[in-house]
């Protein structure tokens, strides 16, 4: 089986940290995020993948040149436009010749999902499609996805109001594909599989979903992608990984955090519940606290950043600066 992995999109959540580079380039405990997700279907049997592109694509092919990553075989489909993500799974799997069933995911979703257990449920359902579901606290920001007890989807609904959701199971990105869903998907334009093709085939009657009851989380947001490092090191997500870089330099202290390689860490600073990213150096005295810190940025001595500050890549901030939930630069 074949995987189609969703990176074209433009990460504006994550900015700045995207303004150089697709999100799922970024390190996600010092391995790219993108090597974390096909490492995972490689762990699960998958040995070939589409990238769906869009946005900065060369930094994938200038990155795998040889055209494989985490021992997954690579085809590059580059969308000529934005097409959603529809548009995007029918343009990659007919660019890429896929004919047969195939897999689709989110790639910034991290997870450790039984992904041949979501292919023998689709097998057994002979569903023309099949979602992993998630259970999370608060749906709204999600799509909804109520079935009954045979699994079968009975309605699609993205992202209800607070409060409203019939169910707290959410779309977890991974999905099983027959090729006949890619007619359902109009040619030449943007559709997008939450609000239009997932809905008519629960309405049809031939949408399945599995609940992954395993790790899971988007880590497309700054707070996510902090979490998505932090749960490396901290232990709630196995195995436990050193978060400090074997090439980063460290005087100060490091707290449950993720350190790149290259990155300095001066005299008397404290680097608390962060990323600092590779290249990066925070001076002496500073703290960095529940913050991410850009490649190759300079931070001040003395300086505190906190409560979710992000500092873009090479950006300088002044020796005792105190930066509170702000990123920067900011959008114009």
């Amino acid at each position: 089986m074949r995987a189609v992995v969703l990176v074209g999109g433009f990460g504006t959540r994550l900015r700045p940290l995207t303004l150089t580079r697709p999100k799922q380039m970024l390190p996600v405990g010092n391995r790219p995020m993108i090597e974390r997700v096909l490492g995972h279907l490689a762990g699960h049997g998958i040995t070939s993948a589409v990238l769906a592109l869009g946005y900065r694509a060369d930094a994938f092919q200038d990155a795998y040149p040889a055209g494989t990553c985490a021992g997954v075989e690579l085809h590059y489909a580059i969308e000529p436009e934005p097409r959603d993500t529809a548009g995007a799974i029918r343009f990659a799997a007919l660019d890429a010749g896929i004919a047969e069933r195939f897999l689709v995911l989110n790639a910034d979703v991290l997870t450790d999902l039984d992904v041949t257990a979501l292919v023998a449920a689709h097998h057994r359902s002979g569903a023309e499609g099949t979602i992993a579901l998630h259970r999370v606290e608060d749906p709204s920001a999600f799509g909804v996805v109520p079935t009954d007890a045979d699994g079968r989807v009975t309605a699609f609904i993205e992202k209800p109001p607070r409060g409203e959701a019939v169910t707290d199971l959410i779309n977890a990105g991974v999905y099983v594909l027959e090729p006949s869903v890619l007619d359902r998907i109009a040619p030449d334009r943007r559709v997008n599989v939450e609000r239009t093709t997932f809905p008519a085939m629960a309405a049809d009657g031939s949408l399945y979903a599995m609940d992954g009851q395993t790790y899971w989380i988007d880590a497309g947001t700054p707070a996510t992608y902090l979490a998505a490092n932090l749960d490396l090191v901290n232990g709630r997500r196995q195995p436990v990984e050193a978060g400090v870089h074997p090439d980063a330099h460290v005087d100060g202290a490091v707290v449950g955090s993720v350190v790149g390689h290259g990155a300095r860490v001066g005299e008397a600073s404290i680097v608390s519940g962060s990323v600092v990213l590779p290249g990066a150096n925070v001076g002496a005295g500073a703290l960095v606290q529940d913050a991410i810190i850009g490649e190759r940025a300079s931070i001040g001595a003395g300086a505190v950043l906190d409560q979710g500050t992000v500092v873009g890549d090479e950006v300088v901030v002044p020796a005792g600066a105190h930066l509170t939930a702000v990123r920067i630069p900011e959008e114009s």
